[in-house]
Parts: structure tokens; C-alpha cells; sequence
């Protein structure tokens, strides 16, 4: 996983992407085949990424509360998704999976590892 912090990987640096908050999120999660928009602090954000990590996926992470600008970053989340919380938010191969919830549902009716193979992120 690409994460900024302790064990989870590395920082992946967002500062040269253009000033709109929406066009960098949409940047951002076309880059990598599984993609989660989190908090640092975030229970649930620390769910979804065990959950990934758990599948064998290695996704890419962005901790909005460690970026300069991801107090506007997760407002246009927060935009994208239509309601008050923001995070966690996946991306798989580009396309909006959705919050927790989702993610969640998908893994349990069985559809997200098609999802994930197909974006790449799995082999099995």
C-alpha cells in the first residue's frame, strides 16, 4: 500500500496537480488500481485499508489530514458522494466504489474481487 506513515507504505505527493479540489480527487484515483481517500485518525478508514490488505491488494492511500489541501479535498468528497462523511472513499480502477458501506457490500454479495481483477489489483 502507498501510504504516508508508519507501516502501512509511502507518501504519495499530490502538491503539483491543478487548483481544483474535484479534478485532483479524479487525478488522483485514476492513478492506481485501488485508490482510498482516508483520515489518519479514522476507524473506519483503518477498516477498509485492513480489509484490502487482508485480500492481498496493495492500495494506494492519500490521508487527507496529512496533505496541505485535504480539508478541500474532502469537501468535494464529501460533494461526490452526497452526504456529510467523507471518508473512507475507494476507488477501484478509476471508478467510485463509494464509502465504507458499500465497500462493504460489494465484498459481501461477492462482487469486489471481479472489480478488483479487473482493475488489475488481484491475480487469483
Amino acid at each position: 500500500m502507498h501510504y504516508q506513515g508508519d507501516s502501512w507504505g509511502y507518501y504519495v505527493p499530490t502538491r503539483s496537480m491543478g487548483s481544483d479540489p474535484m479534478e485532483r480527487v479524479v487525478k488522483l484515483a485514476s492513478e492506481s488500481a485501488v485508490v482510498i481517500f482516508s483520515l489518519s485518525t479514522c476507524c473506519m478508514c483503518h477498516a477498509v485499508k485492513r480489509l484490502f490488505c487482508g485480500m492481498g491488494v496493495n492500495p494506494t492511500v492519500y490521508e487527507l489530514d496529512q496533505d496541505p489541501r485535504g480539508k478541500e479535498m474532502e469537501r468535494a468528497l464529501m460533494r461526490l458522494l452526497g452526504n456529510s462523511q467523507a471518508v473512507p472513499v475507494v476507488f477501484i480502477g478509476g471508478k467510485l466504489i463509494g464509502a465504507m458501506d458499500r465497500v462493504m457490500a460489494s465484498h459481501i454479495n461477492g462482487t469486489l474481487v471481479p472489480l478488483l481483477k479487473e482493475a488489475g489489483a488481484l491475480w487469483l
